[in-house]
């Protein structure tokens, strides 16, 4: 990923957020891990937010579908793999890479919590967003 790597933001959360299609979230039950969809292999790295990013997220990349799933993910579980990476002027993204940048699954012992996302008057939502 290109931009400045950085350490979580001040008062981070010990959450990150994957969006997650269905096809992902049952690979990840039955295989334990996923190295996640085509953008994360075209980049080497698995695509992560932040909570109050979710929302921008879903509207920017998924919206219509009706297959996703909110994956709450504890940052301790992913160490020094977990890295904080500018996007744009005013975006910073957590991206998963693994141990020195070896581009390591996402494990399923790192979910703490799973939530279907519905789509009401089009906006996607979940317990996790509310």
């Amino acid at each position: 990923m290109s931009g400045d790597q950085e350490r979580p933001p001040r008062g981070g959360s010990e959450f990150v957020y994957r969006v997650s299609t269905g096809e992902e979230w049952e690979e990840l039950q039955k295989k334990g891990a996923t190295l996640g969809g085509d953008l994360d292999h075209r980049t080497g790295c698995i695509h992560l937010s932040q909570l109050h990013q979710v929302k921008m997220v879903l509207q920017n990349f998924y919206r219509g579908r009706e297959d996703l799933c909110l994956l709450q993910i504890d940052t301790n579980k992913l160490g020094d793999g977990l890295v904080y990476e500018s996007v744009d002027e005013s975006n910073i993204f957590p991206h998963f890479y693994g141990p020195a940048r070896s581009f390591s699954p996402l494990q399923l012992d790192a979910v703490t919590k799973t939530e279907k996302l519905v789509l009401i008057n089009g906006e996607f939502t979940c317990g996790l967003l509310n």
